[in-house]
């Protein structure tokens, strides 16, 4: 009985760390810098994979590792930005958020219908939209207001500015989500299959 539960632990090991690896290569794609200190990126996609592939515990430990690291000085960030300081800029609600909106979005996608490819890409578009962009943008927004001292309406004009990108990053998740669906109907989102053959 311990094999296979040591099998499966080292299974879950190597997607978090996988995923880890993924925001990473995401953050090597430039980032598109803005006048009010919070760059466009792609790394927000990778948070939506890791919640609807993942689910929302091991979503919420390949983002977190992802996040140590960049703690700890590694320049994994877009534009290759990385250590403690990235923490107090206005854009330190989204990093900080990062982790939760993986986990928020893998609980969604654990109790959205995956039964067919084309049901888990739809599930998948709403997770990332609701954990991904809704849950996100919120702490981004006090992030703004705590650390660009914005007031919250300027705040939530300034986050206005994010969320066509994020719509198709969450249509590009949906996307590779039927494709992962479709290739490996075995695989499990938010902690069961994601198909029922």
């Amino acid at each position: 009985m311990s094999a296979p539960l040591s099998r499966h632990h080292a299974t879950s090991v190597a997607y978090v760390g996988l995923f880890a690896a993924l925001m990473a290569v995401l953050g090597l794609v430039p980032k598109i810098d803005l006048p009010f200190g919070v760059p466009i990126t792609l790394q927000s996609l990778g948070v939506m994979l890791a919640g609807c592939l993942l689910g929302g515990l091991r979503g919420f430990q390949a983002i977190t590792l992802f996040l140590i690291a960049v703690a700890a000085g590694l320049p994994l960030l877009a534009g290759g930005r990385g250590g403690m300081g990235v923490f107090l800029t206005p854009s330190s609600g989204y990093l900080v958020g990062y982790a939760l909106a993986a986990g928020v979005t893998g609980w969604l996608m654990r109790w959205l219908p995956v039964h067919s490819p084309r049901r888990a890409a739809t599930s998948a578009f709403i997770a990332s939209a609701l954990g991904g962009i809704v849950f996100l943008h919120l702490l981004g927004i006090a992030g703004l207001m705590l650390f660009a001292k914005l007031t919250l309406q300027q705040a939530i004009w300034i986050d206005l500015a994010f969320v066509p990108g994020d719509l198709i990053k969450a249509l590009l998740c949906a996307a590779i989500v039927h494709s992962v669906a479709k290739a490996m109907p075995d695989w499990r989102m938010g902690g069961r299959p994601s198909c029922q053959a």
